[in-house]
């Protein structure tokens, strides 16, 4: 009987994909990666540990919480606000999922004598024919999680399940209603797990350890000022609302340019951009690209984008230029760029740099 070791957030995601492991046989072992407690004392949304106690004692399965709160603050929270402060949209999650939730649940693994991980997301693992393991696509595309996943290594990949690629959540919920599990009805997280109120700039004012850039200019595409802007942690590429600024028309966030101190503000036709330089890369179904080598692919820019046809280059600086059959709207530094091919498989990724 393989051992596996089940990433227990607390909410019916997880939860389900414990029941499932165990109805099939596996000698499963929830654990909750604890990653960050707001001053108050609140939990993190993926990691509350009294409920994901709660679903482990109903299924009979031994529970463990690992305290990764330090390391969570060095590679997640820290990185977030610098980025931030340096004009750039992180994804913490993408970096979360590699370096705390994985690399902390394979530890479990040695710790705990288990075969594999498994966790509640949304995605597939697949084994492509050249022996590289990658995730595929959800078949309900409403809730896939690719996107999040793609840092993951081959060796991660390898010892990790993911039950839940084929279910929709309508079905997930079922299942934990016929269960009997105490999380069946608990509402979905929407919001980064550390900024409980969805207020990213409170967060960084409340947290930052470096000076914050104050008030600075908005500026047009020419450079003409066009108003004052409330500091650069307030504004992200392609936002309208919110933005103080009244030109009579409708005004977007191009680019935020950090060492100046400004916000260009441009019309809609101005997001528009055919090409993107990208930086950190990872490939998962095919090896590293070679300087000059290139691959066609739909690439995503953002979680909710639906992915357009690009070519995607390596350059001799270790970066990857991609180039888009038709403009991209709002392709914003700091994001990740996903990279799909035909059968909807991650073929690799990487954090957008520059904007061209």
């Amino acid at each position: 009987m393989a051992k596996v070791i089940v990433g227990m957030s607390g909410g019916v995601d997880s939860a389900v994909t414990a029941y499932l492991l165990k109805l099939a046989g596996y000698d499963v072992i929830g654990v909750t990666i604890r990653t960050w407690v707001s001053s108050d004392g609140k939990e993190s949304r993926c990691c509350e540990i009294d409920d994901a106690r709660k679903v482990s004692f109903k299924l009979g399965i031994p529970y463990y919480v690992s305290n990764c709160i330090a390391d969570f603050r060095d590679h997640i929270t820290k990185p977030f606000i610098e980025d931030y402060l340096h004009g750039y949209t992180p994804n913490p999650c993408v970096w979360c999922n590699k370096f705390i939730k994985w690399d902390k649940m394979l530890y479990s693994t040695d710790v705990y004598d288990a075969d594999y991980v498994a966790t509640g997301h949304y995605a597939k693992i697949v084994k492509k024919e050249n022996g590289r393991y990658t995730v595929q696509k959800a078949d309900y595309a409403a809730k896939d999680q690719t996107y999040m996943l793609y840092r993951l290594t081959q060796d991660q990949l390898a010892r990790t399940i993911m039950p839940l690629g084929k279910l929709s959540k309508d079905e997930v919920r079922e299942i934990a209603r016929k269960a009997e599990l105490p999380v069946a009805e608990k509402a979905d997280s929407q919001e980064i797990c550390f900024v409980t109120d969805g207020n990213y700039a409170d967060y960084i004012l409340d947290n930052a350890e470096s000076d914050i850039p104050g008030e600075g200019f908005f500026v047009d595409e020419d450079g003409n000022v066009l108003g004052k802007h409330k500091g650069i942690i307030h504004y992200t590429v392609g936002q309208r609302k919110g933005l103080g600024i009244a030109l009579g028309r409708p005004a977007y966030v191009k680019k935020i340019d950090a060492e100046k101190n400004i916000v260009v503000i441009g019309d809609e036709k101005s997001l528009y951009n055919t090409e993107i330089i990208c930086k950190d890369l990872n490939f998962m179904s095919i090896p590293d690209l070679n300087p000059g080598e290139k691959v066609t692919c739909t690439v995503k820019v953002r979680y909710h984008h639906a992915g357009q046809s690009a070519e995607v280059e390596m350059l001799e600086s270790g970066k990857a230029r991609i180039t888009f059959a038709e403009p991209v709207r709002a392709a914003s530094p700091g994001q990740s760029a996903v990279f799909y091919d035909d059968d909807n498989c991650v073929v690799g990724g990487g954090i957008i740099d520059t904007v061209l």
